[in-house]
């Protein structure tokens, strides 16, 4: 797929969608779904379609490269077609189009322009990749992480840390690290910075809430990893003794700077939907989809027209800038957003639901969140699960009330956010970047851990970091 073919296609979503705004509907009575009348056996077709992202890249990875949008079809297909068999075509219809358009629709659309507008910043020349280098760009990827996003940040400063690097006999860890900092932790702060905290700003969670509840946990990790690798990395790189010559260090510039005036621009589009407040909506099939959203998907997609339209093609063609990884992204949650459907409406039938058993240890003796138990069942299911539907799941598991949530709640939104964002790093799964990242350090030559080789590194380093934040904040 080239850029015209993607341009085209922004084009066109632009102009339907701008065709269509004017289409107003009244509110109408919607018909939702009863958890309490579902079996755990519904929630089968999600935990099958995870297991397969999970598993089948390293047991058949041939057959999961060339066939994992049929499989994520599969599993789709085995939640909703029995579902409009049992439940009726129009209920169906109606949690189709209410979980595509108010949920992955705008996640998706963020993380494409996201994705091209990073893609289009080029950063020329080579450095040296000493242990000071090496930290400052892990610690500068880390802070722009909740602004460019865990993915605009990791596409973009990736390859430029690999080329620093690329005459070293150990350079792993390096993008070990940068996966747990810049691909994960980084992006604490802003709904910009990591899905979960998107969903939740679409579920109504104030934009600044994050960065005023998670920038004390999130800068205690950090400075403990920072030093970390920057003692490993100094150990590790006085051991490459038989290594490649490195690269002369060459000037570095920066090229493609209309893309980083378009990531500024980014935020501005969010927090003005944000603010704007409008009774005016589109009405698809009882689905009511509210102007100030549709009008921040068409301002994104704009901003990702833009870039392509704009930037040159040397840029991306200098960061091996290709649509796979995005693709993937979409279709794999597609699958995911769908097949959620019955475990949300199951989470939240709460104790008349079939998750019961479950949801009680959320809670402690005298009734009250058990605030720990949020942090690792969250962070424990985001590691294997992927954590922006987990972080979906047990939001809704505490209620689903953004404004009680944001007050009474406020720690135990903490919690869940925070097990959602930092335990996404724990494995290659975790979170969407984590794999893109793994497949580009292998691209250039870089051996990277296995599945489970990488997670001993995430057990040995990450799990005490966070039983230390566990005992500091959730306790």
């Amino acid at each position: 797929m080239n850029n015209r073919t993607v341009l085209r296609t922004v084009l066109a979503t632009i102009t339907a969608a701008l065709s269509s705004a004017p289409a107003f509907a009244a509110e109408g009575d919607a018909v939702h779904l009863d958890g309490a009348t579902l079996d755990a056996l519904w929630a089968v077709p999600f935990v099958g379609l995870l297991l397969s992202i999970a598993i089948m890249p390293l047991a058949a990875p041939h057959l999961w490269h060339h066939h994992f949008g049929k499989i994520t079809a599969l599993w789709a297909t085995a939640f909703l077609a029995p579902f409009a068999a049992i439940f009726g075509a129009g209920l169906a219809t109606y949690e189709f189009l209410h979980i595509m358009l108010l949920d992955y629709v705008p996640f998706i659309i963020l993380l494409f322009s996201l994705y091209v507008i990073s893609g289009g910043v080029f950063i020329e020349g080579h450095i040296r990749g000493t242990p000071w280098t090496n930290t400052g760009i892990l610690a500068g990827g880390t802070m722009i992480a909740s602004i460019a996003g865990t993915t605009g940040a990791s596409v973009l400063l990736i390859r430029p840390l690999l080329r620093a690097n690329a005459g070293r006999k150990y350079n792993a860890h390096v993008v070990v690290f940068f996966i747990f900092l810049v691909s994960n932790i980084g992006g604490s702060l802003t709904p910009l910075g990591d899905p979960p905290l998107y969903l939740g700003f679409l579920k109504g969670v104030d934009f600044f809430w994050p960065a005023q509840h998670l920038w004390q946990k999130t800068l205690l990790l950090s400075a403990i990893l920072l030093t970390a690798f920057f003692f490993l990395d100094g150990a590790l790189g006085g051991r490459a003794a038989d290594a490649k010559p490195e690269a002369k260090p060459s000037p570095v510039a920066l090229k493609g700077w209309l893309n980083i005036f378009l990531l500024l621009l980014v935020p501005v589009v969010i927090l003005s939907a944000a603010v704007w407040k409008t009774d005016a909506h589109l009405d698809v099939a009882g689905v009511h989809v509210g102007l100030p959203d549709i009008a921040r998907s068409i301002a994104l997609m704009g901003l990702a027209a833009l870039s392509l339209m704009l930037t040159p093609q040397a840029y991306r063609q200098g960061n091996d800038f290709t649509w796979g990884p995005i693709a993937e992204v979409a279709k794999l949650f597609a699958g995911i957003f769908l097949t959620i459907v019955p475990v949300i409406a199951m989470l939240r039938a709460g104790p008349e639901g079939a998750f019961a058993p479950l949801l009680a240890l959320l809670s402690g003796p005298d009734g009250q969140p058990n605030n720990a138990m949020y942090f690792w069942l969250t962070g424990g299911l985001s590691s294997f699960l992927d954590n922006a539907p987990t972080y979906l799941v047990f939001f809704n598991a505490a209620g689903g009330d953004p404004q009680r949530l944001m007050t009474d709640l406020a720690t135990t939104l903490t919690a869940i956010s925070a097990g959602a964002v930092f335990m996404g790093a724990n494995t290659y799964i975790g979170n969407a970047p984590n794999f893109m990242v793994k497949a580009i350090a292998e691209e250039a030559g870089i051996k990277m851990p296995s599945f489970f080789g990488y997670m001993l590194w995430s057990g040995a380093v990450l799990l005490p970091c966070f039983a230390l934040v566990t005992w500091l904040f959730f306790l």
